[in-house]
């Protein structure tokens, strides 16, 4: 029985065995009720963000926008953090433990296309080209819940029995070329520490995933991502004469057809799937010089530590051998990125019956895992964590003809954000209540 097999039937018993704390029902239904007065609010919030993004190190005007709300709460606010982050703290009136929640602020650089009123028209230099600037996957969103589930958790302060801290993001899509930016810098400055965290949530709005449903998974969500490069060097000639030289062009062909059956014959995919793409090749000036050197680029995804492993050793074997074998040099630099999002199996299990109450057992779904990348996976290295997919699409739609994100297309239903707030209280006054042991 596999991982998901098995998490099935363990969903199938948790909402029998669980249900939520009865001390948290009252506050449940404070808290769904000032949900449904927020919701303008959350959506205003949402749509200014949305029509005026920042691409990543740039969250400027974002996080003053976050700390200046965070203040009006009367919350300790730290600004700073890892350039443009913002960190709220909410010490609650009853001792208990830490728990965190977070929210990513950057906005990708894509030129929107859409007709929606309050559509980005932002346009910047990004890798020395002309770009537009959009919140194309939805961490407009992701602020905006964070701050409405805030402002809610705020008016309970006295009943918390610990503490919240509100992490809000800054470079999750990556920092600039020759900037470090992100998740990780945000662990290496503290922000698990002073207080300490306990465990940490996160949500992910998702454009596929209709309105009112929620997708989890255990162990291993989202799969590692990391970069590589390959340096093939032969030797130049005139095209005329492609006997006289060592053709890098050919070679490099070669070598991304050999990558191609690094995955699909020589890796156990029943035990999870993985990713090789070659992103880009670049190598020649001209139609009759044969280069002496071509570069190409591209990114390896897994979802098992092992396996990212084994993708990284047959990808340097492949490409070396393949142009020895032609006489050609191939140098081959992988970059490790961001690391699985994995998910805590037992804090998962203790906190589904959360959010079984908050969005009814039918609408909480366990999923595959996928191919996608979220650096959220640095807080889970060094404290329990979970991360759970909430619902952006219209009901009734079909998800194979939604816009994905990253796309200029990109689209997402508003009435989606009351369950992100939700979901977010929730978690935090629940896992307050009846902390992991």
């Amino acid at each position: 029985m596999n991982t998901f097999q098995k998490w099935t039937a363990v969903a199938g018993l948790l909402a029998v065995a669980h249900t939520a704390p009865a001390q948290n029902t009252n506050l449940h239904a404070l808290i769904d009720q000032q949900a449904d007065k927020l919701e303008s609010k959350v959506i205003q919030w949402r749509r200014d963000i949305h029509q005026n993004p920042e691409l990543s190190n740039r969250e400027v005007k974002t996080a003053e926008k976050i700390a200046k709300h965070l203040k009006s709460l009367g919350f300790e606010v730290q600004t700073g953090v890892a350039k443009t982050g913002v960190v709220g703290i909410l010490k609650g009136g009853q001792p208990g433990p830490v728990v965190a929640l977070r929210a990513d602020m950057d906005a990708l650089p894509v030129t929107e296309r859409n007709s929606l009123p309050f559509a980005s028209k932002v346009k910047t230099t990004f890798n020395n080209q002309q770009v537009g600037v959009m919140h194309a996957c939805g961490h407009d969103t992701h602020v905006a819940m964070l701050m409405g589930a805030a402002e809610i958790l705020a008016q309970h302060k006295k009943d918390l029995k610990g503490t919240v801290k509100f992490i809000f993001q800054p470079a999750e899509e990556g920092a600039p070329a020759g900037e470090e930016g992100g998740a990780d810098v945000m662990v290496a400055e503290g922000v698990l520490a002073n207080p300490k965290v306990d465990a940490i949530f996160g949500i992910h709005i998702n454009s596929a995933t209709e309105v009112g449903t929620m997708k989890y998974r255990p162990q291993g969500t989202m799969a590692s991502s990391d970069n590589f490069k390959i340096k093939v060097k032969g030797r130049q000639a005139h095209g005329a004469y492609p006997w006289m030289s060592v053709d890098p062009i050919v070679v490099s062909a070669q070598i991304i057809n050999g990558i191609q059956t690094i995955v699909s014959r020589q890796m156990e995919l029943t035990n999870e799937a993985a990713v090789i793409t070659v992103g880009a090749i670049h190598g020649g000036v001209r139609t009759n010089i044969i280069p002496e050197e071509v570069e190409m680029i591209g990114t390896i995804r897994s979802l098992d530590p092992k396996m990212q492993d084994q993708l990284h050793e047959k990808l340097r074997r492949t490409a070396e051998m393949i142009a020895a074998s032609a006489g050609a040099t191939a140098t081959v630099e992988i970059v490790k990125n961001t690391p699985i999002t994995y998910n805590h199996e037992k804090l998962t299990a203790h906190m589904l019956p959360s959010l079984q109450t908050l969005a009814g057992q039918q609408n909480v779904v366990l999923t595959k895992a996928v191919t996608g990348a979220e650096d959220f996976a640095y807080y889970q290295q060094k404290v329990p964590g979970m991360f759970v997919f909430v619902g952006g699409m219209a009901k009734g739609q079909d998800p194979s003809k939604m816009p994905a994100h990253h796309t200029p297309d990109f689209m997402i239903d508003e009435s989606g954000l009351k369950l992100g707030v939700r979901t977010l209280a929730y978690l935090a006054v629940d896992y307050l209540n009846n902390p992991l042991k």
